[in-house]
């Protein structure tokens, strides 16, 4: 009896062994995950010359005791900002690679607190034709700020992961170059949907 009792579970080990493996061989290529790096530079121009960003709603109050005179809690923008890469340095006149296009509110009554919403398209290199949504807290007074990767299209469908945030630069009182290290993932291709993206998989 002690040995059909051993080899029923040793039998039974070799069978949750193998429904593992074939779990584990079963998890679609949609479930696994790689990583995506971007360094980019936004250029936000609030006027003059070139200019990206433009009030909608001009927010009712109180004035922002942290900011300029003029900045109202409330006060929304709308943007249609260059997006250049990073090996020319924090100059609109490097290569353009995107537009990041969307709004930031003004939403703190004491300190210099924006709620962003963007979509960064991308329109060169080997995401050309994709885009990454960024969406978070942008508290100005500090160096560095973490904002959420909360989607995507394209080659960056599903992305998830956060953004390190910073202003790299301020050209003139009218344009400011933010920095957005993006650290993301996006689910594995399938063969298929490599192939139309012009992927090669091994």
């Amino acid at each position: 009896m002690a040995s059909c009792s051993s080899s029923s579970s040793v039998a039974m080990q070799l069978l949750v062994g193998v429904a593992v493996v074939l779990a584990v061989a079963a998890v679609p290529a949609s479930a696994r995950r790689q990583p995506v790096r971007l360094l980019l530079y936004v250029h936000d121009i609030v006027g003059g010359a070139g200019q990206t960003s433009v009030v909608v709603v001009k927010g009712p109050g109180p004035a922002n005791p942290s900011m300029s005179p003029g900045n109202n809690f409330g006060d929304t923008v709308i943007i249609d900002d260059v997006v250049t890469e990073v090996t020319g340095g924090p100059s609109l006149s490097s290569a353009e690679v995107g537009r990041a296009q969307g709004t930031y509110m003004l939403a703190s009554m004491a300190r210099p607190v924006f709620v962003v919403s963007i979509t960064v398209a991308i329109t060169s290199g080997p995401y050309n034709g994709s885009s990454i949504v960024v969406a978070g807290r942008d508290d100005t007074s500090e160096e560095v700020r973490e904002l959420a990767v909360v989607g995507g299209s394209g080659m960056l469908r599903r992305a998830d992961g956060h953004v390190l945030w910073r202003t790299a630069k301020v050209e003139s009182k009218l344009h400011a170059v933010l920095e957005l290290d993006v650290h993301a993932t996006v689910p594995v291709p399938s063969p298929a949907a490599a192939r139309s993206h012009g992927i090669h998989c091994s």
